[in-house]
């Protein structure tokens, strides 16, 4: 059984197939698709809020002519309320749907519940630690941007402590040749430490510069973020934000063939005026999220029908 959970299901060729087939379905006739997952029904349970996560997953089930059942703000809206086990919720949810698509606000909880599930898992977002499916669109997102992922400078900027989609993202991006990472957050928000080693030890270049504009002259691409207040429990000040958020008074400083990149919900963290560069890539990069989870959700539910 094909489980989605960690960024340690996915190798660079599972990666690359996913990208080829996200790429097919891009082009492919609506009606040919609509015949792939017909007669299949996917389960969304989201703990926590979620925008493009949740419906992406649900309109990549739909375009492929499956079905959705859901549970939105399923933490207060289920029988989580009453203390219901995740492992229940998985026995119960897996004995009605042929997978089920989680978001949860614990780190390891969709982990541990796993082996209870007798359909499989798609991790959606779990709490501060990963969010395996972003990285995925991520990815994909900087192959059609570059035409290429290996040899890459890439500038996370902001909340690198309690952001899942960079934790997620700096590990696939181990599985990637000539990578180099700059890291640039408040000191509160740095990457864990434990986190930093990890990723060193599997062979990821990583350096830490506390002059934005300088880390930005010199990257291909810029990995915004937002700072997660919900998670955090230090006073940021918005003049603290700012000194961390892309403004037009950075345009100049990227380089024409750089990419601006942000998982989205956008808050302050970029300016509205950035939106209208072509550089800005975080609007078409929601648009890859729709075509690469289709890939996914192809890959994992096919063994239903095929």
């Amino acid at each position: 059984m094909y489980h989605a959970i960690s960024t340690d299901d996915f190798t660079r060729s599972t990666v690359e197939r996913l990208i080829r087939i996200a790429e097919e379905f891009r082009v492919s006739p609506r009606h040919i698709l609509r015949a792939r997952l017909q007669g299949t029904l996917v389960a969304t349970l989201f703990y926590e809020p979620s925008t493009r996560t949740r419906l992406s997953f649900e309109a990549a089930v739909a375009r492929l002519g499956g079905n959705v059942v859901g549970a939105e703000n399923a933490r207060e809206n289920s029988s989580a309320k009453k203390g219901e086990r995740l492992a229940d919720v998985f026995r119960v949810v897996g004995a009605y749907a042929d997978a089920i698509v989680i978001r949860h606000h614990e780190n390891d909880e969709i982990a541990a519940a796993l082996p209870y599930s007798p359909v499989p898992v798609i991790n959606a977002g779990a709490g501060s630690g990963e969010h395996p499916t972003q990285s995925l669109l991520d990815l994909y997102t900087l192959w059609r941007e570059f035409g290429r992922i290996d040899g890459l400078k890439v500038c996370m900027v902001g909340d690198l402590k309690y952001g899942r989609t960079v934790h997620s993202l700096l590990r696939l991006l181990t599985r990637f040749s000539g990578i180099r990472v700059t890291l640039v957050s408040p000191a509160e928000l740095a990457l864990p430490p434990s986190l930093h080693r990890e990723l060193v030890d599997a062979g990821l270049e990583l350096d830490v510069a506390d002059d934005l504009d300088e880390a930005l002259a010199s990257t291909d691409v810029v990995y915004q973020t937002r700072i997660q207040r919900e998670r955090i429990t230090s006073e940021l000040t918005a003049e603290d934000e700012e000194d961390f958020a892309i403004l037009p008074r950075h345009l100049p400083i990227l380089a024409p063939t750089a990419r601006i990149l942000h998982p989205l919900p956008r808050v302050n963290e970029i300016h509205l005026e950035v939106d209208g560069d072509e550089r800005a890539a975080y609007f078409r990069q929601v648009q890859n999220g729709l075509y690469i989870r289709m890939a996914l959700m192809d890959e994992i539910l096919g063994g239903v029908l095929r």
